[in-house]
C-alpha cells in the first residue's frame, strides 16, 4: 500500500513537471518569431548597402539581435525534448538560405530591391515554420 502512494505522489509530481514544461516552453517560437522579424531588416541591409557603415550597421544589428536572443534563452528555464534537434535544422536551414542570399545578392542581382524583399521573406520563412509549428505544439 505505501509503495502504490509513492508511485502515485511520483506520477504526480511528473504530470506536474510535464505541464510546467508545457507552460513555459512557448518562449522558444517568441525567440523564432524575434529571429524571423530581424531578417526582414537584417537581409536588406547585406544585400543592398555597400561600403564600410553598411558593416559596421550591420555587424552592429546583428550583434544586438543575437545578444538580445542569447540572454533571453539562457534566462529560459525549461525546454521540451526535441528542441535542440529543431533548432540545429532551422539555424541550419536559415544560414544556407543567407549565405546563398549573400552571394546572389552580390553576384548577380547587385542593387536589386525585389530580390532584397524577396530574399529577406526567404530568410525569415524557416524560423517563421518553426515559430508556427512551435505555436502549435505548446498550446
Amino acid at each position: 500500500m505505501e509503495e502504490t502512494a509513492k508511485a502515485v505522489g511520483a506520477l504526480g509530481r511528473a504530470a506536474g513537471v510535464e505541464r510546467a514544461a508545457r507552460r513555459h516552453t512557448g518562449w522558444y517560437a517568441r525567440y523564432l518569431w524575434v529571429f524571423a522579424a530581424g531578417q526582414l531588416v537584417l537581409v536588406p541591409i547585406a544585400v543592398l548597402w555597400r561600403g564600410p557603415v553598411s558593416a559596421v550597421v550591420f555587424t552592429l544589428t546583428n550583434g544586438l539581435l543575437v545578444a538580445g536572443l542569447s540572454v533571453y534563452a539562457a534566462r529560459q528555464s525549461v525546454m521540451r525534448r526535441g528542441a535542440g534537434k529543431k533548432h540545429v535544422l532551422l539555424v541550419a536551414s536559415w544560414a544556407t538560405l543567407f549565405a546563398l542570399t549573400v552571394t546572389l545578392g552580390t553576384a548577380v542581382f547587385g542593387h536589386g530591391v525585389p530580390f532584397a524583399a524577396v530574399a529577406a521573406v526567404a530568410c525569415a520563412l524557416p524560423l517563421t515554420i518553426g515559430a508556427w509549428t512551435e505555436t502549435r505544439r505548446t498550446t
